[in-house]
């Protein structure tokens, strides 16, 4: 990191407190997290502008977002830092009942649907001071587990950074989905009533209107009529409710199907597989914490129903 002082007159609690405030993107939240008061939060947050000579966190709207130099740091400083508190753990076992940690989690909606009732109330009976965010996938791909952004990424993974860590959590499929009497239920589902006989619905953070279903299609000379994507699964499933469209569905989606009255069927079409797994930059890999965050994730995963 570039300095405008000497690394000799730099107090290594600024780097405790940037790695918050980067976490909160708030000097009120930063302050309440390291019980301080807001004038004194503001007044370390001037001091870590001067050493670094950079705004760090600058006014948007009501909030505060991180300058690029912020962002391209970021993952150094939580970098630096776990290696800080590791000099104070005894051996490599840390004792979750006194962590202090927000861990991010990289996953799209329905992930965060499935997995965040039981995921948020593991810190409350294991490690009371560890924190979870859920941060939904972007339409634009940022390596986010490198800059340090995220924590974990759960789903299916496309890191393109060679040194990120992916661990494999199981194989799926998709599945269709559609409204509880749709007519396309009714006798034997081909692949020609599949594609012709309803309107199909995508779920695509870019806004594709084509996928695999379609390149499936092809191969057999058939076509869908796509009328439009949604950028979550949990906003499919509510479209789907009301109308008469045709959307798909991994496994970890079937709780909220059946919570929505949803029917679930097999695609009549050879679909490639699904590979979700885990990922996460090798920083973390021996951090005590981020070990119990994969294993509930990891635990939690097996639990999850198949069709």
């Amino acid at each position: 990191m570039r300095m405008t002082q000497s690394a000799s007159d730099l107090d290594l609690n600024l780097l405790a407190a940037l790695e918050v405030l980067l976490e909160e993107q708030s000097v009120q939240g930063a302050a309440r997290r390291l019980h301080l008061s807001e004038p004194a939060m503001s007044r370390t947050l001037g001091r870590i502008r001067k050493a670094l000579g950079d705004p760090i966190l600058v006014r948007a709207g009501r909030g505060m977002v991180p300058t690029p130099h912020a962002l391209a740091v970021r993952a150094e400083v939580s970098a630096v830092v776990e290696r800080a508190r590791a000099l104070f753990v005894p051996g490599r076992d840390a004792d979750l009942g006194t962590v202090s940690r927000t861990f991010t989690i990289l996953g799209h909606d329905a992930i965060a649907a499935s997995l965040g009732a039981p995921l948020f109330a593991r810190p409350a009976e294991e490690a009371p001071g560890i924190r979870i965010r859920f941060l939904g996938e972007s339409h634009v791909d940022v390596p986010l587990l490198r800059r340090g952004t995220a924590d974990l990424e759960v789903g299916v993974v496309d890191a393109q950074e060679p040194e990120v860590l992916v661990e494999p959590l199981f194989e799926d499929r998709m599945l269709g989905v559609v409204r509880a009497g749709h007519p396309l239920l009714d006798g034997e589902l081909t692949a020609a009533r599949f594609a012709t006989e309803a309107d199909h619905l995508i779920v695509s953070r870019r806004g594709r209107l084509h996928g695999p279903v379609d390149a499936a299609l092809a191969d057999l000379g058939l076509e869908r009529r796509v009328v439009g994507t949604v950028g979550t699964y949990p906003a499919s499933l509510f479209v789907l409710r009301d109308t008469d469209l045709v959307g798909l569905i991994g496994s970890w989606g079937l709780p909220l199907a059946a919570e929505l009255g949803l029917a679930v069927f097999e695609v009549p079409l050879e679909l490639p597989p699904l590979h979700l797994a885990l990922a996460w930059h090798p920083r973390h890999d021996a951090d005590p914490a981020h070990a119990w965050l994969r294993d509930c994730v990891r635990r939690l995963a097996a639990e999850w129903p198949t069709f």
